[in-house]
């Protein structure tokens, strides 16, 4: 009965290949280099003071126009525009709020 080879895993010795040139005739890997790199610093981003106000304001404003249109205190009757630009308004505090860090 012939013995079926082996096939697939590993082709090199666990721990990867010795290059027998950088050896210095002891067998043995190089030792790592003792030099420290430090790490790069992260820079961290910090929007503007303004920017939160620009966030509550655009979602509150906003907020007060689409209430004060269904309570029927705008001026000059009940338009669609008012209910555009409170929504508007919304959407730009929400825009404002996914680009504050």
């Amino acid at each position: 009965m012939a013995t079926k080879k082996k096939s697939g895993g590993r082709v090199t010795p666990k721990g990867g290949h010795i290059n027998p040139a950088h050896t210095h005739g002891t067998g043995s890997a190089p030792e790592a280099s003792s030099r420290y790199t430090p790490p790069v610093p992260v820079y961290k981003k910090q929007s503007p003071v303004w920017m939160l106000y620009v966030l509550f304001g655009g979602l509150g404003l906003g907020a007060l126009i689409i209430l004060f249109y269904y309570l029927g205190f705008v001026p000059g009757g009940r338009s669609n525009w008012y209910l555009a630009a409170g929504l508007v308004s919304i959407l730009g505090g929400l825009y404002t709020a996914t680009k504050y860090h």
